[in-house]
Order: structure tokens, then sequence, then C-alpha cells
């Protein structure tokens, strides 16, 4: 079995089929045997609190509960962080470089993958920060979130979509992928497949938001989430979703695929390390950079490239 050094709970808790999205069983002792063989015996606690049925496998309609319950806190984090705004900063100069270079009518369809319960696709569909030509749809391999998204939706009022899949599967192509908080759950060669599946796509370009990987990043999740997570499942992924976060130059070295312009707004030298919390990477086929540029305005200068990475982490590091 492969050895990682940070293991999340809920990656551990619940198991799907990565290509229909049917419940797989998972097994109590074997999630707590692993987390105490990585070393996190406080992680094999809480697993080992967690109810069971027939043959020690995880009840999971508990499961489900318990992760809707923590994504219903982390939606209160992302209001606090004001992912839909951040997000909002970049889309729409990109939305505008896809208008102009492409000069096609839309609908553009934008694809939140791992969407959870789809605050960010709601928030979108909430305020038409966007426009009416841009379709939302959130996607995500968890059924019960899904199922609490859509429900959320209905009950808003809003003209957003959601689909229990793979988000390369859907039959309806991406124009942009998007995703906040998830890069870091794929580790090593698992994150360049993620980029890749998207390069060989018929989108025209990613923005992914993840935890910036900074030293002060692991204590500022742990007071935060100390502070706003009730479940000890919670508290402890937050931190230690910090812990994995991805570096600088292992983004941009992953989201760097064929047919790819990989970007990084805002790196470590940019930004105060007091004040970031998430930082985005996207991608875009290189005839969309100069447009994207040209939308940004000033803020453009954020926009660093591969090749000019190894200057900022030289600075970052004086």
């Amino acid at each position: 079995m492969l050895r990682v050094r940070h293991l999340e709970i809920s990656d551990l808790i619940t198991a799907v089929d990565p290509q229909d999205g049917r419940r797989l069983p998972v097994l109590r002792d074997e999630v707590v045997r692993q987390l105490r063989e990585n070393g996190d015996e406080r992680a094999a606690r809480i697993v080992a609190e967690l109810p069971v049925g027939r043959g020690g496998v995880l009840d999971p309609d508990a499961v489900d509960r318990l992760l809707v319950s923590v994504h219903t806190e982390l939606q209160r984090l992302s209001e606090e962080l004001r992912i839909g705004d951040r997000l909002v900063h970049l889309l729409r100069p990109l939305l505008t470089a896809i208008r102009t270079t492409t000069g096609q009518p839309g609908p553009y369809r934008l694809v939140d993958i791992g969407c959870g319960l789809g605050y960010l696709v709601r928030w979108l569909a909430a305020t038409d920060a966007l426009g009416p030509d841009v379709e939302l749809i959130g996607v995500d391999l968890n059924a019960a979130l899904v199922g609490e998204a859509d429900r959320l939706a209905r009950a808003e009022g809003l003209n957003c979509r959601f689909v229990h899949g793979n988000a390369f599967e859907l039959p309806e192509a991406a124009t942009v992928y998007v995703s906040t908080g998830v890069l870091h759950h794929f580790p090593g060669p698992a994150l360049s497949g993620f980029f890749q599946a998207q390069a060989a796509s018929p989108a025209l370009a990613f923005c992914h938001y993840d935890i910036a990987a900074t030293r002060l990043a692991p204590l500022g999740a742990r007071v935060f989430h100390r502070a706003r997570m009730r479940h000890p499942l919670g508290r402890h992924d937050g931190v230690v979703s910090a812990l994995r976060a991805h570096s600088d130059e292992v983004l941009l070295r992953a989201a760097s695929a064929p047919g790819m312009r990989a970007l990084l707004y805002e790196p470590r030298r940019l930004s105060n390390p007091f004040c970031t919390t998430l930082r985005p990477v996207l991608g875009v086929r290189p005839q969309l950079e100069a447009p994207l540029r040209s939308a940004l305005g000033r803020a453009a200068r954020r926009l660093v490239g591969p090749e000019h990475l190894a200057e900022h982490l030289t600075e970052a590091a004086r």
C-alpha cells in the first residue's frame, strides 16, 4: 500500500468507483490500521468511534451525515474567505478572453470539480457574477454531497445543476474547469494526471484554488478550524490539508501539461504570508494568455509562468 505522509480521514472513510461513482464498502478496522501505521493515533481514535454495520463496514448513512455536516461548516469557511469573489476576480477576465478569442456565443460551460455541497456554483448562480451565457455545473463522486447540493439549489431557486460522477466524463464538454480545496488531495503522479486530463479535454482553461503552502499555513489552519469546526474530523482534516498543500513549484510543474500554458497567480514572493490562505493555479490554451493578461490589466503582473518561477522562489527564500 502506498504510504502517504499526511492522511485525511474524509479521504479514507468513503470509497467509490472512480468511473461511475458507485459506493464501495469500507472496513473501519482497515482505516484505523492504516492511520495507526501512518503514526496518526488521534485520527485513528476518531475513526474508531464511527458506527459500523455487518462485517465491520462503516455505516454509509452515518458517514454521509457526518460528511454533509462537516461540509456545511466548510461552507461557512468559504463564505468567510470570500471564495466566490476570489474566483470571480480571475474568471471574469478569463471568460472575457475566451469570448474575445473564440468569437462564439455561449453557453460557456463552467464545471466545478469536487464541488461538495456546491457552495461556489450556488454562489455564482445567486449573484449572476459571470453572466447569463455561462452554464454552471458542479460534479462530485460523493452522491450524498451532490444530493444535498441539488436540494439546496432547488430550495434557493438557482439556475445551476449538480452531477454525481466523474467530471471528465460529462456528456457535454467543459469550457473551464474550476475547483477549490481539491488539489492537495492528489499526491505526486496523481496531480499531474489530474491536469493532463484537463489538457486532453476540449476545455479552454482551468482555474484551481488551493491552500497556499506557507510556513504559517498549518498554524493558521489549526487556529481557524479549532474556532470554526465542531466535529473532531473537520478539525483534524483542516490541519492535514494545510500540511499536504503543494508548493508553487510542484503546482506549476504539474499544471504544465501539453497544450496548456500554466500560470500561478500571486506566488509566494508577491503575497503576504500572514494574509495568504488560498492561491490559484491557472491553465489556458496558449492563444488565450495575451487576451487574459489584457483583460486583467495591472493585475496581470501577478501572473507568473514556469520560466519565471525560479527567480520568485529565490527571492521568497531570502
